[in-house]
């Protein structure tokens, strides 16, 4: 018999919406992924059979959307509420070494929780980072190139580095902020921190729109220091298949995997060797 398939849990409450898309780039991908309430988790309000444990799970996931409304700031209700819930269980499951990403609202979330970026050792803690309105004073729907830094995210670690990825990014409250500034992100990138940077189409540097929230340092994604925990705010699960892409009907093959899946294998695949 074979190994049992990874077991992915992409979190949702009130308001995420990009459950779906992950769901379906996650079973492409071969795991059995499952999208479940935060309510299943805490094990109220369920039908008697429907409670789960962030334990039975492989990776956990928190897609995009307006969790919560996106009310107080965005991601900030649903972080409330996962750190009041599972703050001891959650906090254990990232020590275990288990991955945990978000992606748009999810970093939001992830930022406001404390694990992003997160210091070496500690589970939930004080924010250092956020995520804000875009500098542009408007919401961002485009694609953007992201270049890989060649930082402590496992997944990516056979990957040369300055790979481009394209993902899509649909987001009001994009741009990243660090407590310590230009500071902060020297010290991200000397820790291997920074996943992503937005850079242009030629590799040259991200002017806007090519950095569409202005976030300091050009910076797209971040892990925490172990490089268990991840965020990026553009999409990868909207590009999944070749033809997600703007160009999809001038260049490459439409049989080819998108530049998502890419990324997304990497993540299944070093979840694998977890297990």
């Amino acid at each position: 018999m074979g190994r049992r398939a990874l077991r992915v849990a992409i979190l949702s409450i009130e308001g995420t919406n990009c459950d779906a898309e992950l769901f379906t780039a996650m079973r492409e991908l071969g795991t059995a992924p499952e999208v479940v309430h935060l309510k299943q988790l805490e094990g109220r309000d369920v039908p008697p059979g429907l409670e789960r444990r962030l334990s039975e799970f492989d990776v956990v996931l928190i897609p995009g959307g307006y969790s919560g409304g996106d009310y107080v700031r965005a991601g900030a209700i649903f972080a409330a509420r996962l750190r009041a819930a599972l703050g001891p269980e959650l906090e254990e499951y990232v020590r275990d070494g288990h991955l945990v990403g978000g992606i748009c609202n999810g970093f939001q979330v992830l930022t406001e929780l404390g694990l992003l970026p997160g210091r070496k050792g500690r589970g939930l803690g004080r924010q250092e980072a956020a995520l804000i309105t875009n500098g542009s004073g408007h919401f961002e729907c485009r694609p953007t190139y992201l270049r890989w830094e060649g930082g402590n995210f496992l997944p990516l670690r056979q990957t040369p580095l300055g790979t481009r990825f394209m993902f899509p990014v649909a987001h009001a409250e994009g741009k990243l902020v660090l407590a310590n500034g230009e500071a902060g992100v020297v010290a991200l990138a000397r820790a291997g921190q920074v996943l992503f940077r937005f850079t242009a189409p030629d590799g040259g540097p991200a002017e806007y729109p090519w950095n569409p929230n202005g976030s300091i340092g050009d910076i797209a994604g971040l892990t925490n220091p172990e490089g268990n925990v991840f965020g990026l705010m553009p999409h990868p699960e909207r590009h999944f298949f070749r033809t997600q892409a703007p160009d999809w009907t001038r260049s490459g093959s439409p049989e080819a995997p998108g530049d998502g899946q890419r990324f997304l294998a990497a993540v299944v695949a070093h979840a694998e060797t977890l297990r």
